[in-house]
């Protein structure tokens, strides 16, 4: 009994979230960020439209729900960030929490940055716009200026920062339950003015039209990324925001709802992108070059196009928000944990490296722009070791751990709060930790290392 209250009282001084809605706009708005809004859409149409949507919807249901609910249960058991939470389960077993926690502090460095150029559009827009003739030259310009770009990471980092010294309930809570909904609300508002532009239905049948004969291995490996990444799993995230959830909490609900929430999301950033890009004879692009080069032509010809363009930005501005957020709140848990800092002096300086980390992923399309490590310049390394290695290789540790360690059955424990939930799903469940979702990792490691 002792055990247990002592238990209490160190969870409630780390803070817990107040409402079980107060985290899942919390945690969806971690998995819900630049990715669901750019990369989604085109890998839609890209590799067979509905059919893409069907395969990337089936591995959000068998991968996702797996690694999001065992993640969870991790954090809910240790009570701590996430090296302390796998620590407290198995001794040995804490430099699988830290791989997310270095992995998700890489990420934001480079997050930022593009956040930043996110706040360069906001403010252009709301100024008059940009030409459509010009906006592959603005943003060209843009990425190659050596101090504009880093002035606006700078004020990126300085907001994410800002929310995390509010803490659990005050900063990061309270501003999900503001943006999340904000984010639906003009996301539809902009979707509906999409899909009534005349020719609209071309982007929409190249979003939706099922192509069985585009689905490749190549496409399985890319519906597998996009499921990884988008709901921030392997970054010690999920972990993270699990040890802030009250012991009586209904984990397998809110292990549903987040991935149904982030697909939603992606859904309706395909029909707001793809129908006005088809609409206006523009080619959809990938990346970068889609949000900041395409849909500005896109808005320029579009009528009230400069109040969209606006909107639109505004809305991908709180996406990657509550996504950079989780990834600051990772690290700063870990520090105040383990090293007994204060929270204020703990975001302070941890905003501080991730900036100065960031600065050269900031000048690679500039001044650094001919320094190349291993073929890549420094953006596109750090892009590639998170993505490509290091979020895989987290995601498939922690089912090793959870499967065979820790033990499915012990975390069915934790996940069912004793018992006392009925989860209809936990043998599937134990199956998909110990077998799929180890098998379909590994296929992807072994593909991006080769």
């Amino acid at each position: 009994m002792s055990e247990l209250r002592a238990e209490g009282v160190a969870s409630k001084s780390r803070g817990q979230w107040n409402s079980t809605f107060g985290f899942v706009m919390a945690a969806a708005g971690s998995a819900i960020g630049l990715g669901n809004l750019w990369k989604f859409p085109y890998l839609a149409g890209k590799n067979g439209g509905g059919a893409f949507v069907i395969l990337y919807l089936s591995l959000i249901v068998i991968v996702g729900f797996c690694l999001v609910l065992a993640e969870m249960s991790v954090g809910r058991k240790g009570q701590s960030d996430a090296y302390g939470s796998f620590k407290k389960i198995n001794e040995k077993c804490g430099f699988i929490g830290m791989i997310g926690v270095v992995t998700s502090f890489i990420i934001l460095s480079y997050y930022s940055v593009i956040g930043g150029w996110i706040l360069k559009y906001i403010g252009s827009y709301f100024a008059g716009g940009i030409s459509g003739g010009e906006s592959s030259n603005y943003f060209v310009s843009l990425i190659s200026s050596p101090l504009e770009p880093l002035v606006y990471h700078l004020g990126f980092m300085m907001i994410t920062a800002l929310i995390v010294l509010g803490g659990v309930e005050k900063g990061i809570e309270r501003a999900s339950k503001f943006m999340m909904p904000t984010l639906f609300i003009l996301l539809i508002f902009v979707g509906i003015r999409s899909v009534t532009l005349p020719g609209a239905t071309e982007g929409i049948k190249f979003f939706l039209k099922p192509d069985f004969s585009k689905i490749t291995m190549g496409t399985f490996i890319a519906a597998l990324g996009q499921v990884f990444f988008s709901l921030s799993l392997g970054m010690g995230v999920m972990v993270t925001y699990g040890s802030y959830l009250k012991k009586d909490g209904n984990m397998p609900k809110d292990s549903l709802t987040i991935p149904f929430i982030d697909t939603i999301i992606a859904m309706l950033a395909g029909f707001a992108i793809l129908p006005a890009v088809f609409a206006l004879g523009f080619e959809p692009g990938q990346g970068p070059g889609l949000m900041f080069v395409t849909l500005p032509a896109v808005f320029d010809k579009m009528p009230w196009g400069n109040f969209f363009g606006g909107m639109f930005f505004v809305l991908v501005f709180f996406a990657a928000v509550t996504s950079s957020i989780s990834l600051l709140e990772t690290s700063v848990s870990l520090v105040v944990d383990q090293f007994k800092l204060n929270r204020v002096k703990a975001v302070i300086l941890l905003a501080t490296i991730a900036f100065i980390l960031g600065v050269p992923s900031s000048l690679a399309n500039g001044i650094l722009g001919e320094t190349m490590i291993f073929g890549k310049n420094f953006f596109d390394l750090m892009v590639f070791l998170t993505d490509n290695i290091l979020l895989p290789v987290g995601g498939l540790l922690l089912c090793l751990f959870v499967g065979y360690i820790w033990g499915p059955e012990e975390a069915l424990k934790e996940i069912t709060n004793n018992n006392k939930l009925k989860f209809k799903l936990g043998k599937l469940w134990i199956f998909g930790i110990r077998y799929i979702a180890p098998v379909m990792l590994g296929i992807v490691i072994f593909n991006c290392l080769k």
